[in-house]
């Protein structure tokens, strides 16, 4: 038996080795840009405005009250319920069109080949999948955003104010960098969720490191080797995920360390 897993890690190695790199840069990458809709979403969770406030809630509250699978069918087969087809779209021709209808007809080409350009992208199944995660950890992460804002000293803030710092000031120079330090632990966890749920990738044919143990399993009809190879391979990633955010809360929180006398 451990002869016959041997044989079949060292045949099926590169197969692991490239289900495993897909893992990485697609999390990578939605984790990245996740971290543009976040921080923007964090902010206007917290404002006093309710045309700020009520979009990112929405927004908020649905990709974190609904499940990760039904978010990623949603786009992998639903946008294409919308956006199907829209390459053969036809404008209608106007003789003699005045200039009013020479507006609707430019915004509705503009808005016609928009859709193209978007289905095209759309029939990528690592697209989907990219779309899917960013839009899910950004909601996540804004929630940790503005959590951590909102546990922000009010000293800290009265001091900047002091300083005669505007809003913008003080948000980019004050509050940001600090909750991003307070926000570190969650947001570990958050990538760990993240590495964890990139298994539904495979759901809709992305070769990721769980559709790379389905292919061996598939092959040899060994499901035991072929997913206990690739749980132990998403734990390695895991503790390394877990070794770089202790060096950088190491770092960051250097000053919250008492001093040694």
């Amino acid at each position: 038996m451990q002869f016959e897993y041997v044989q079949l890690l060292q045949q099926e190695w590169p197969l692991y080795l490239e289900g495993m790199w897909t893992t990485f840069w697609l999390v990578a990458l939605s984790l990245f840009l996740g971290l543009f809709i976040a921080v923007p979403a964090g902010i206007m969770r917290n404002s006093s405005q309710a045309k700020w406030r009520l979009p990112a809630w929405a927004f908020i509250y649905f990709f974190r009250g609904t499940p990760l699978l039904i978010q990623l069918f949603l786009i992998y087969y639903g946008a294409g319920q919308f956006l199907g087809g829209a390459d053969s779209w036809q404008v209608t021709q106007v003789d003699n069109p005045s200039a009013w209808q020479q507006i609707v007809l430019v915004l509705q080409s503009v808005w016609f080949s928009l859709c193209g350009y978007i289905w095209h992208w759309l029939q990528e199944a690592w697209f989907c999948a990219l779309l899917a995660f960013t839009l899910n950890t950004g909601a996540y992460t804004a929630e940790i955003v503005r959590g951590s804002i909102n546990t922000m000293p009010v000293g800290e803030i009265e001091a900047a104010k002091a300083f005669g710092m505007n809003q913008v000031k003080i948000m980019s120079r004050i509050i940001l960098p600090s909750a991003f330090r307070r926000a570190l632990p969650a947001y570990s966890n958050e990538v760990i969720f993240m590495l964890h749920g990139s298994a539904l990738a495979g759901v809709v044919t992305i070769v990721d490191l769980t559709g790379a143990a389905r292919i061996v399993n598939s092959r040899y009809y060994a499901p035991f080797e072929a997913f206990i190879t690739a749980g132990l391979l998403y734990m390695l990633m895991t503790f390394v995920i877990v070794y770089v955010f202790k060096l950088w809360e190491k770092r960051w929180h250097k000053h919250l360390k008492p001093l040694q006398v």
